[in-house]
């Protein structure tokens, strides 16, 4: 699984631009036993599973392709590129930081005026995205044009590196540790037959979520997912939200979802027979997938797992692979134990 997380971390998709991940992910898939895909009109990847047994119940599990990022709105007179974001992007993390532009990965780096040049205002003010630019290196407007239209992608910079002995950073952990986790899932033997969802747009909306839970008509589904953790000095109680190394994040509620209480109790149930560490949100916030998956037709029993993740949509997430790993083990079961729910 980590051999794909590390090669899916360093993939460009931006949402409503993943072609780049979804073929990754196919070219895996062309090498697994078992599996047949297609793709849908707004480009999620569905993949069926068939396990050592039918399905009593249908289940799909998810994870969404997409990344936060940037896309080209302007091209000033200087020939740098006015930008704006491509999901929950805050302008102070990604001032000074590289990124790639378009199809051709143009480097670039995200700038702004010097600090000689700012008002009062300006200056004890976080920055916006609206006053930062790319700078690509051109000498003026005509030679950026030439290579750069509005609408064209930019993304943060890969940048995969160990920290310390148990943690990652790189851009786009969210969400492509749960692309690797699914991934892997479908490459093991599976007890159950299972419909796996890569999806779009989830940064942008939920959109490939709520085209995809109506297609695949599932009666329950899990959500991969990776989440915010503030664990940082200063944060007290729930203003830390969940931990690193304190295992996967299953939440009862969240900005979007109110989860499936017999699921919700399931994943703890089994991480204490299991003696896998979990916690859950200690705040009611964000939203992910589920949202729009557990509205879907006549309604879907729905949970997240979720990867805790420190600076989440940011060039540089942190996490920690001893929660990867719980999460792998959480999920398995999850997967197993759900076609017995009802019972």
């Amino acid at each position: 699984m980590l051999n794909h997380f590390e090669t899916l971390c360093s993939l460009c998709g931006t949402s409503g631009d993943e072609s780049e991940v979804r073929s990754y992910l196919i070219s895996v898939l062309e090498h697994t036993d078992r599996v047949s895909w297609w793709i849908d009109p707004l480009g999620n990847l569905l993949v069926e599973k068939r396990g050592k047994a039918r399905a009593p119940h249908k289940l799909m599990i998810s994870a969404h392709m997409d990344e936060v990022g940037l896309i080209v709105t302007n091209v000033h007179a200087d020939g740098t590129l006015l930008f704006a974001p491509v999901g929950g992007v805050d302008a102070s993390v990604i001032l000074g930081r590289q990124v790639l532009v378009g199809p051709q990965k143009l480097q670039g780096v995200v700038g702004a005026k010097p600090i000689h040049m700012l008002s009062k205002e300006e200056k004890t003010s976080l920055p916006k995205c609206g006053t930062l630019s790319i700078d690509i290196g051109a000498e003026n407007q005509k030679e950026a044009k030439a290579l750069v239209a509005p609408g064209t992608y930019a993304y943060f910079a890969p940048d995969y590196q160990p920290v310390g002995e148990h943690r990652i950073c790189s851009k786009a952990i969210d969400d492509r540790f749960g692309c690797a986790l699914l991934l892997w899932m479908l490459e093991q033997e599976s007890a159950y037959d299972f419909t796996a969802a890569f999806l779009v747009q989830e940064e942008i909306g939920l959109r490939g979520a709520k085209a995809a839970a109506y297609t695949v008509a599932p009666d329950f589904a899990l959500v991969l997912e990776a989440t915010t953790a503030a664990d940082l000095d200063g944060a007290e109680e729930d203003a830390k939200v969940c931990t690193l190394g304190g295992g996967p994040v299953v939440s009862f509620m969240d900005h979007s979802t109110i989860y499936d209480r017999e699921m919700y109790a399931l994943a703890f149930s089994l991480c204490e027979k299991q003696g896998i560490p979990c916690q859950t949100k200690s705040r009611i916030a964000g939203g992910n997938d589920s949202g729009a998956i557990h509205v879907s037709r006549g309604g879907v029993r729905t949970l997240a797992v979720s990867l805790p993740c420190r600076y989440l949509h940011s060039p540089s997430c942190l996490a920690d692979f001893r929660d990867m790993e719980s999460c792998q083990k959480l999920v398995k079961l999850l997967a197993e134990e759900l076609m017995h729910m009802g019972e």
